[in-house]
């Protein structure tokens, strides 16, 4: 069946920078919030601005990923005329393939989107937080008659060296593009969610892998070989919220941003929902002796202790006599009695034993950060893991 737009979401990332977090599971399943996923971000994106056709190009341990997408059900894309479909890199005639960039990972699946004979392909990112229409943005690309249409948003000008750059004209015609520049000639940066028009993408994505040289990489082969091309390329401007969660500052900020009024990030929007897989939990309890403060409590928590300006996830527990404060606790995380956690990242079924102080308030120091703890761990009571450290489930600390 014809489409008219498509999606294909590159969910395949390590996720390195997540470290302890990531050691079994890709960057795009990691929680958020309390209930989501990151990936759920992208996916009601798509769904809200109507693209009922997403292929999920996965690689990177990506069993935990494929188990939360299933079907599709929670984000309405099971659906026989498209839908979600998992795609993983496979074997061909001439052998197995890693995908070797974020270009090489389309190429690879040339043959899926031919299926749907798209005019458009919107290419995402399965590692940011964010709502966006994409209808919005492909209209644009429409109006403009673009060959490539990339969604940027102003950033800070220390921040901008991080970035895929654009210079654009007084009609946001992009006239130069730079990737991650030492000395940024804008502060116009790329938020990896591209539109392009499916007949001269796969021009590009072919005439790319046949060049030995190249990276396959949309930000430093495609753009670049499109613009050097004369196609026509436009920016799209956003100004909403938006924020990679690819370190583990970033990912605790983006929550603690969820708490905040006036962040940007509202997942109270009926407007625009963002949907996700649920867990069969029973209703959240909160004990006589608890105190909860500026918190998200999610279903199956149970909560005897005192928790301030922290996300409670689903199936998480403090003790009678514990406190979290500034934390997040990840699904299943139990924090004992009298255990202390501050400004930390508790991992998935990790248990903090009684008396264990996690983590601290910021004391002004250069050396002080967020302390994680990776998932499944036990830490022994009376344990202390100080600010800016990491432990796994082995017991290995590290400074980060």
């Amino acid at each position: 069946m014809k489409k008219d737009c498509i999606a294909m979401l590159l969910a395949g990332g390590q996720g390195s920078r997540l470290y302890v977090l990531t050691e079994n599971m890709a960057k795009p399943a990691v929680p958020f919030g309390g209930k989501f996923r990151i990936i759920d971000f992208p996916l009601s994106n798509c769904t809200n601005a109507g693209i009922d056709t997403v292929g999920v190009l996965t690689q990177y341990r990506p069993l935990e990923l494929n188990s939360y997408i299933g079907s599709g059900q929670p984000w309405d894309l099971d659906r026989d005329d498209g839908g979600v479909h998992i795609l993983p890199p496979y074997q061909s005639a001439t052998g197995a393939s890693w995908y070797k960039g974020t270009a090489n990972a389309i190429y690879q699946n040339i043959g899926f989107v031919d299926m749907y004979d798209p005019e458009y392909v919107v290419v995402l990112s399965g590692d940011h937080i964010y709502k966006m229409d994409y209808a919005d943005m492909v209209a644009a690309h429409k109006k403009a008659g673009a060959a490539c249409t990339i969604a940027v948003m102003e950033v800070p000008w220390s921040e901008a060296s991080r970035f895929g750059i654009m210079s654009v004209d007084g009609e946001d015609n992009i006239t130069e593009f730079a990737e991650k520049p030492k000395e940024p000639k804008s502060n116009l940066a790329s938020m990896g969610i591209y539109v392009f028009t499916w007949s001269k993408m796969r021009e590009c994505l072919i005439r790319d892998e046949n060049d030995p040289n190249s990276e396959n990489d949309f930000g430093k082969n495609i753009i670049p070989m499109m613009l050097n091309a004369g196609e026509k390329m436009i920016a799209y401007r956003f100004a909403g919220y938006w924020k990679d969660v690819g370190t583990l500052d970033s990912l605790w900020d983006a929550n603690m941003d969820m708490l905040a009024t006036g962040s940007g990030l509202d997942l109270f929007e009926r407007s625009w929902p963002i949907y996700g897989r649920s867990t069969s939990a029973p209703p959240a309890m909160l004990g006589k002796n608890s105190s909860v403060e500026h918190s998200v409590v999610t279903r199956g928590c149970v909560v005897d202790g005192k928790a301030e300006n922290s996300v409670l996830s689903e199936n998480s527990a403090i003790e009678d006599g514990a406190t979290v404060e500034y934390s997040i606790l990840m699904p299943g995380a139990v924090v004992k009695k009298g255990a202390t956690v501050s400004y930390a990242i508790i991992g998935e079924d990790t248990v903090i034993g009684e008396n264990a102080v996690i983590g601290c308030r910021p004391d002004g120091s250069e050396g002080w950060g967020v302390t994680v703890v990776g998932p499944e761990t036990d830490v022994p009571g009376d344990y202390k893991l100080a600010a800016n450290h990491m432990l796994n489930k082995n017991l290995k600390e590290v400074a980060r």
